[in-house]
């Protein structure tokens, strides 16, 4: 059983596809209309639930991978692995990202969803080698998030990306189906 950290037992933390919902278009809205979770995502706040659905139909649900983070049973924010394209056309490589609901951020909701959906796309796509994710230089929760999932840290890259107008300095983190090999490795004993 898992632990949080005032001793109480971890909520249970599952994965699954969206549908095109009322439902899910309601509670995809009790995140995407955060400002605090929307700060360091490309888009701004949403202000109405049509926007929701329509984000669910035209992005949600074509993408390649695309999953509600459910925590006790109940949608507290989303997660995505999109395969990045290599030169010659075939993909090694997938890039995550996820969101979480403001009243789920330090509970570890996050945590076991990155290492769920990690071990989910290394199962499901045999051709994956690595799986990175960036998290902005002034997200430290974000960026704990990830270490803790068992993602290392490979560095800074300098004006990565443009968010809302400005360029931002994204730290790069990298899980390698080597790195999960290791991980998953029976701890041997040891001893005289």
């Amino acid at each position: 059983m898992e632990v949080q950290q005032g001793g109480a037992p971890a909520v249970e933390v599952t994965l699954r596809e969206f549908t095109l919902s009322d439902a899910d278009a309601e509670v995809f809205m009790s995140w995407a209309s955060d400002p605090r979770v929307a700060r360091f995502q490309r888009r701004d706040a949403y202000e109405h639930v049509d926007q929701a659905r329509r984000y669910i139909a035209g992005h949600v649900l074509p993408h390649p991978w695309y999953r509600a983070i459910c925590a006790g049973g109940v949608v507290v924010g989303s997660i995505s692995v999109k395969p990045v394209p290599a030169e010659d056309g075939r993909p090694f490589r997938a890039s995550m990202g996820y969101r979480v609901a403001h009243a789920h951020w330090g509970r570890g909701v996050a945590t076991r969803a990155v290492r769920a959906a990690a071990e989910a796309v290394f199962a499901a796509w045999p051709w994956l080698l690595r799986l990175e994710a960036v998290a902005d230089v002034e997200n430290p929760a974000s960026q704990r998030v990830l270490e803790k999932a068992g993602f290392v840290r490979e560095g800074t890259l300098r004006k990565y990306i443009v968010l809302k107008g400005r360029p931002r300095d994204m730290v790069m983190f990298s899980l390698v189906d080597t790195d999960r090999r290791q991980q998953m490795k029976p701890v041997e004993a040891s001893g005289p």
